[in-house]
């Protein structure tokens, strides 16, 4: 992936204002909609939620730290690494999303959990935009950010960008699933 960094901003930033809106538009459901299963094995809407704040309590630290860190000036384009280019790939939305195993720390399943779970996201969301508005001043590919499996590993901001939000996508459209089924339709 090559992109202008501006553009990749701007688009990361236009997709977390669309997920702030979906969540907002879920602090109207009821606690039995939020928890809401479709099989004992699947994730309520607050259970999806709660799988992305978990991940948000290591990224968004992680990300602040390294842009504080930084001294290198933000480049014209962004040109995604191998590795990181393939783990936002596998966290895009699809269609039909294929199912992934999740590491038990961050599987929230039989989780007694309320509506601050929202408000939590909706939070990190929010931080999640003021860093990337921060991250207009500092290199995408120089900075890089350890990730949650292996400190030992390092992708560019750019990427861990792309990889956090796309993963944010990609679990609010399940939740969305899960409120379609929960209103039957």
């Amino acid at each position: 992936m090559n992109i202008k960094s501006e553009d990749l901003i701007k688009d990361l930033i236009t997709s977390t204002q669309l997920i702030i809106d979906k969540a907002e538009s879920l602090k109207a459901e009821s606690d039995a909609v939020l928890n809401f299963r479709t099989n004992p094995k699947a994730w309520s809407i607050l259970e999806c939620l709660e799988h992305l704040n978990r991940y948000g309590r290591f990224y968004l630290p992680e990300i602040t730290g390294q842009i504080q860190k930084t001294s290198s000036e933000q480049e014209r384009y962004f040109k995604s690494g191998w590795l990181g280019d393939y783990f936002a790939k596998s966290m895009m939305p699809k269609e039909k999303l294929n199912t992934m195993k999740t590491f038990k720390s961050m599987n929230p399943i039989n989780s007694t959990l309320d509506k601050a779970v929202i408000d939590d996201f909706i939070n990190q969301q929010i931080e999640m935009l003021e860093l990337l508005n921060s991250a207009k001043e500092v290199s995408l590919a120089k900075t890089k950010t350890a990730i949650s499996i292996s400190k030992g590993i390092r992708l560019k901001l750019g990427d861990t960008f792309r990889f956090v939000i796309y993963h944010n996508q990609r679990h609010v459209a399940q939740a969305e699933r899960v409120l379609d089924a929960a209103h039957g339709i």
